[in-house]
């Protein structure tokens, strides 16, 4: 094998760190929440620890010995598993109806969240696509965009069906940076970013709980015991942290005030406890782990690798940006998970498969 090299070292540094950061914080947000709902306040943080860490670091290991062009030849195999995986949570039996929302499958004693994998699946396959067409067919409406669009509708359609919004946005924004990187014109996403504003703003139309959260985040004071019961929660826990913080384990606000403070909610927890200056520094590291993935994409071997590396860097991107934009109040309240910190080993095994790949490519590049 030509030109293989140790993994980047400074990705398994930004990785390690950023999983160890994400543990501790858990660790101490959890605490009430486990505590209340199952007598032990460390329960989340070892159930992340034995089903979430401990298999991602194993998984990760794997896929960046692997050699990841034996990925392109599963192309199909893993478009056909990404439309399996989003079937399989209206199956009775198997999918698991939760909180109004079938985005939950459990098969024997094992449970896990299709659309965190589907990120992986369909980033392999929108490589694979990008990587087997000429740069003048991924150009031209009947050869590129049209079929593009054509299958990542239908993985779009399966998850706003779920409902699953945040995922939809994330999978379908690393999708299209991948085939902007491929040479699709400029004007192309001005014109799907206007459809896709089009599509949220219908969206909201159509679904009650969506019209709320949007006219929540546009006026959080209105209910604040009701549907803006959660923004205005996460505002008091960010805003009290100050530049210092009130001090690791000390939030105020994990104590059953702010609503998903294991998931999506984590980052108030952080700016709570360890303050602003911290909280900077975490998303320092999350634009250092971006930059570091893009440079490898730009320097591996083949079109494929840079499509998959740049496609998994805007997914810890978008995702990142999406939850912790929600938090602040720069967007209305998705769902969407903090990458590496929040609650759930589904996430966190696709994250570590997802970085893994990246360590692939970077045994493979020419120079970084």
């Amino acid at each position: 094998m030509r030109n293989v090299r140790p993994p980047d070292k400074i990705l398994i540094w930004l990785v390690a760190g950023l999983t160890l950061f994400g543990i501790v914080v858990l660790m101490s947000a959890s605490g009430p929440l486990g505590h209340q709902k199952y007598g032990d306040s460390l329960w989340y943080f070892k159930h992340q620890l034995i089903n979430g860490i401990l298999p991602g670091i194993a998984i990760f290991a794997v896929m960046s010995l692997i050699d990841y062009r034996l990925l392109r030849r599963l192309a199909m195999p893993a478009l056909i598993a990404t439309i399996v995986l989003l079937i399989l949570v209206y199956v009775p039996g198997i999918g698991l109806h939760i909180g109004g929302s079938s985005r939950w499958v459990k098969i024997w004693f094992l449970s896990f969240q299709p659309s965190e994998f589907v990120k992986v699946t369909f980033l392999v396959y929108v490589a694979a696509w990008l990587a087997g067409r000429h740069e003048r067919d991924v150009k031209t409406l009947e050869r590129g965009l049209l079929p593009f669009l054509g299958i990542m509708g239908v993985v779009m359609l399966l998850l706003i069906k779920q409902p699953n919004t945040g995922s939809t946005m994330v999978i379908a924004g690393a999708s299209l940076l991948a085939y902007f990187v491929a040479g699709a014109p400029l004007i192309w996403f001005v014109g799907l970013g206007a459809a896709g504003v089009g599509l949220v703003a219908l969206l909201i139309r159509l679904t009650p709980y969506r019209a709320q959260r949007f006219m929540t985040f546009l006026h959080p004071e209105l209910d604040p015991s009701g549907i803006g019961y959660h923004i205005n929660q996460a505002y008091l826990a960010i805003g009290s942290g100050g530049l210092f913080g009130l001090g690791y384990g000390h939030s105020r606000q994990k104590y059953l005030y702010l609503p998903e403070v294991a998931g999506d909610s984590v980052f108030a927890i952080i700016a709570e406890e360890l303050g602003f200056i911290v909280a900077v520094t975490f998303l320092a590291a999350i634009v250092a782990l971006v930059w570091r993935c893009l440079t490898i994409a730009r320097h591996a071997p083949d079109a494929f690798g840079t499509y998959l590396v740049t496609g998994i860097a805007g997914w810890i991107a978008l995702q990142s940006f999406f939850n912790v934009a929600s938090m602040i109040g720069l967007m209305p309240i998705t769902g969407v998970t903090l990458p590496f910190v929040s609650y759930g080993s589904s996430a966190l095994i696709a994250l570590a498969t997802g970085c893994g790949i990246v360590a692939s490519v970077s045994r493979q590049t020419t120079r970084l």
